[in-house]
């Protein structure tokens, strides 16, 4: 009774209630993943109902508008849509996802994981597992109602392929924004997996073999965007005529210059894959290469399109594409290397090696991606095909990639330079030296200079008392003072020893005399104020120097 009636005195929790207060945080998260789809779809039903309201005679209603949004969210997500209406009869399967527009639903996905995987301060965080599982509920139970609506629209979509590539997609990037929200850890691998698997993992080739490789694909991207901008602008009159032709209204031009932008990282792998070589197919009898432009490609009007190389044989100008992989090789040779000088060279080709590697599966990933169909017979294959790109990557890199990074390491790890001057230098008595040259080159005297000229008042200024009035001086006769031999000691501490003249001064009484302690200790007088004595001067113990060595720095005063 005392525990219930006292203030500031509390019950012990029951285990059930930490199970209680883990449901809203649950609920937050599942409802976190179902906003993440909604604005998804929304953010592409607001765009294609505007679409609709600007057309000048559009073939469908607002509801015909909505279903497509929806089929393009499921597109968005690489799930294949199925074209019922057309001229053959045939269903025409649409494929080709612009890989732009899956940046919408990752980054909403991502973003509702970061969220649900926030610390706060008055509830419980979530383990990483609960968070992942709960927002991916949600967002998945959108995604099944989207493919369910999209059904009665004008292009539904694929339910196999929806069934696949949604959660796909979904459960990705909520693995990336969990892991992102737990600040990136590279932690321990899981203990289900072989020792021998954990441990080979944590050695430090694997993760530069990942950036060697990551490296040279972003090369090859950027070598394959370099060429579409190149090709674009080598084809204006072509790309404008198509640009102008397709539509004549405002709301077509902008729809047709959206989907252009959408389809730009496409071109940009299509072309890394043609300066990689096995080029890309533009239908199932047409494929673009460097060395050639064959077939009878059945390509509809669009401005990308119009960008294509010319058909027929090869040029030098299409040969050039060649520095594309061969500058990718390079950057995975120049990654692949470790500044440690303990790694050996073997070891060094070895990362070079496992980059090649792993450049060659993401060019194969991406190629996955950017492939598809946009039809059915001639127009069956769009893109390229992801064996062969794949499998060109890791030939280009691997070829230049190991003999480049065994250059860099021995680069690298070359001897240092001046190693036996400097063990030349060590072997002299350096002290003994540079003793003998502080006291004869007058380094000494300018230091002191400094030293009172920074300490002021501090420090009393040498040759400020009066000089004794019968002084004789007399000037040697001899030969100034030879300059020193330089050597390499003299020239590593810059001293320079420059002829000086010596004056002999005569007559200068110096009292070289040390101060003298009584043989017997003094006891103090009780009188706090006793009558001393004068002392006498005790003897000197050696005679005055008649002779000193004095170094002219200034004028003696007046």
């Amino acid at each position: 009774m005392t525990q219930v009636t006292e203030r500031g005195t509390s019950l012990p929790t029951a285990p059930r209630a930490g199970a209680r207060r883990r449901s809203p945080a649950t609920a937050a998260c599942v409802a976190g993943g179902a906003v993440a789809a909604g604005l998804g779809l929304g953010f592409l039903a607001v765009l294609v109902i505007v679409l609709w309201i600007s057309s000048p005679y559009p073939d469908s209603g607002p509801g015909g508008a909505l279903h497509l949004a929806a089929g393009l969210w499921l597109l968005a997500h690489g799930t294949e849509l199925v074209r019922y209406e057309t001229l053959s009869g045939v269903p025409a399967p649409v494929g080709l996802i612009p890989l732009l527009l899956v940046a919408l639903p990752v980054l909403l996905m991502r973003r509702a994981a970061r969220l649900g995987s926030a610390e706060e301060e008055d509830e419980e965080v979530l383990p990483a597992g609960a968070v992942f599982s709960a927002v991916l509920c949600g967002y998945l139970a959108v995604g099944a109602l989207a493919t369910v609506y999209a059904a009665g629209g004008p292009m539904p979509a694929d339910p196999i392929s929806a069934a696949w590539h949604v959660p796909l997609v979904a459960a990705l990037a909520a693995l990336g924004g969990a892991w992102g929200a737990r600040g990136r850890p590279l932690g321990p691998l899981p203990p289900w997996l072989p020792g021998g698997v954990r441990r080979a993992v944590v050695r430090p080739r694997y993760a530069l073999a990942l950036r060697a490789g990551v490296g040279g694909a972003l090369v090859l991207l950027g070598g394959g965007a370099l060429l579409v901008g190149a090709s674009l602008a080598w084809h204006g009159a072509e790309v404008q005529t198509s640009f102008l032709s397709l539509t004549g209204v405002w709301s077509g031009r902008f729809a047709v210059l959206l989907l252009a932008l959408a389809l730009m990282p496409n071109a940009t792998v299509w072309g890394a894959a043609y300066a990689l070589g096995p080029g890309f197919a533009l239908g199932a009898d047409a494929t673009a290469t460097p060395l050639g432009f064959a077939g009878q490609p059945g390509l509809p009007r669009f401005p990308l399109l119009a960008a294509l190389p010319a058909e027929g044989p090869g040029t030098p100008l299409t040969w050039a594409v060649a520095g594309v992989p061969v500058v990718a090789g390079l950057a995975v040779g120049w990654f692949a290397v470790r500044r440690a000088r303990e790694v050996s060279y073997g070891e060094t080709a070895l990362t070079a090696a496992l980059g090649a590697v792993v450049c060659g599966l993401v060019m194969t990933g991406l190629a996955v991606a950017s492939a598809g169909p946009l039809g059915s017979r001639r127009l069956s294959d769009f893109g390229p095909v992801w064996w062969a790109t794949g499998a060109a990557a890791c030939a280009w890199t691997l070829l230049l990639a190991v003999p480049v990074a065994v250059a860099v390491h021995a680069w690298r790890n070359r001897p240092a330079r001046g190693l036996a001057a400097l063990d030349a230098l060590s072997a002299l008595d350096v002290d003994e030296v540079v003793d003998d040259r502080w006291h004869d080159s007058g380094v000494r005297e300018v230091r002191w200079a400094a030293m009172r000229r920074a300490a002021g008042a501090l420090v009393p200024e040498i040759g400020a008392e009066p000089e004794p009035p019968a002084v004789a001086v007399v000037a040697s006769a001899a030969a100034p003072v030879a300059a020193p031999v330089a050597t390499p000691l003299a020239r590593v501490a810059r001293v320079a020893r420059a002829p000086r003249a010596v004056t002999v001064v005569s007559g200068r009484g110096l009292d070289l005399t040390p101060i003298l302690s009584a043989a017997k200790p003094v006891d103090l007088p009780v009188d706090p104020v006793p009558p001393v004595d004068p002392v006498p001067p005790a003897a000197p113990l050696a005679p005055p120097v008649v002779g000193a060595r004095v170094l002219a720095r200034r004028k003696p005063p007046v």
